[in-house]
């Protein structure tokens, strides 16, 4: 049997069955993209780690370092704002071929540390080694969070609504301008959509909001695509969805994007990662009140586009034209 047989998470499934979580102060171990520890005090500590790899998640003619600097320590946060925590430290760990210009890697430091000071982390060290290969930035970060406030994927009930943060698509939109660059399309299309994949912003505060309101019941960031992370909430909580395609909020840009790619828009938003939103479900009476919180307090935008079924009712897409399809995941999986 071959890593690429049973894929990511059937491998994470059958490596968290060989380590157990054995020890008392693990709240959430192995499963989540976030751990949640017990600790001194009244808050748990938060512990999450990704890798940027080089011709997987980025290729280094295409981004400046800066940018990548950026985004290998964004979407850790973004991690850590899905559970409605703060982040704290840093350690950052280069794998670097030794031909690489030490300017590169400064600039990449230089995008790393505008990150840290946006969301007020401290980089407190890290790892080196040589490659053989390409670049590889792995980035661990720590956190804290309120018990109270806490918000796993495993909270959600039938009858929830399901939401999401800001637009979704732009990310995917804006690798496909990347990788087509003859692709014609308005200016400020293209730089938005290029700034939403190459430095995606983390829902930082709005998750904050979300998290103090105490008004949801489970909450997961959009780096997969929406199909596939809506579908680990589903699997953690037990239960089954409806997503209805026409509410999908998308950007104009995105829309644009999509048309000359010959699909429809709803399908980017649906199957696009790395667009580091929020998706949270809340009760179906709350809904008013998040939404204008988090409006208030951030500005962002929060859209209903889903329901939280029974889990014997399975799980649904409702297309543009009425029709009800099996939703399947169909985001970004490794092998």
């Amino acid at each position: 049997m071959k890593v690429g047989d049973v894929g990511e998470f059937g491998l994470i499934e059958r490596l968290a069955a060989l380590v157990g979580v054995a020890r008392e102060g693990v709240v959430v171990g192995i499963g989540d993209d976030v751990a949640v520890l017990r600790a001194e005090g009244e808050a748990w500590l938060l512990a999450t780690v990704d890798s940027q790899v080089e011709g997987v998640h980025f290729l280094r003619e295409a981004m400046t370092p800066y940018q990548l600097g950026r985004k290998a320590l964004a979407i850790n946060v973004s991690d850590i704002a899905a559970m409605g925590g703060t982040p704290t430290y840093a350690l950052i760990s280069l794998v670097l071929p030794p031909d690489l210009e030490v300017a590169w890697v400064e600039e990449l430091y230089r995008g790393l540390q505008a990150e840290a000071e946006r969301s007020r982390v401290a980089v407190v060290g890290g790892n080196m080694a040589r490659s053989s290969d390409g670049v590889v930035i792995d980035v661990a970060l720590l956190g804290t969070v309120a018990q109270e406030e806490v918000l796993l994927r495993s909270g959600a009930q039938p009858g929830d609504r399901v939401l999401v943060t800001g637009t979704l698509g732009d990310s995917a939109a804006g690798l496909h301008l990347i990788l087509h660059p003859e692709v014609a399309v308005p200016d400020a299309d293209r730089a938005y959509l290029l700034d939403r994949h190459l430095t995606p912003t983390p829902r930082l505060a709005e998750a904050r909001v979300i998290a103090q309101s105490r008004l949801a019941t489970a909450m997961i960031d959009i780096s997969d695509g929406l199909s596939s992370d809506v579908g680990h909430i589903c699997k953690a909580s037990h239960v089954g969805v409806r997503l209805w395609a026409e509410r999908l909020p998308i950007s104009d840009a995105t829309c644009r994007v999509a048309e000359r790619m010959g699909r429809p828009a709803w399908e980017l938003a649906l199957t696009g990662g790395e667009d580091y939103e929020l998706c949270f479900t809340a009760p179906a009476s709350a809904v008013p009140e998040v939404q204008r919180r988090v409006k208030e307090a951030t500005r962002t935008p929060v859209v209903e586009v889903g329901e939280i079924l029974p889990p014997e009712a399975g799980r649904w897409l409702v297309l543009p034209d009425g029709e009800e399809i099996p939703l399947t995941a169909r985001g970004w999986q490794h092998f």
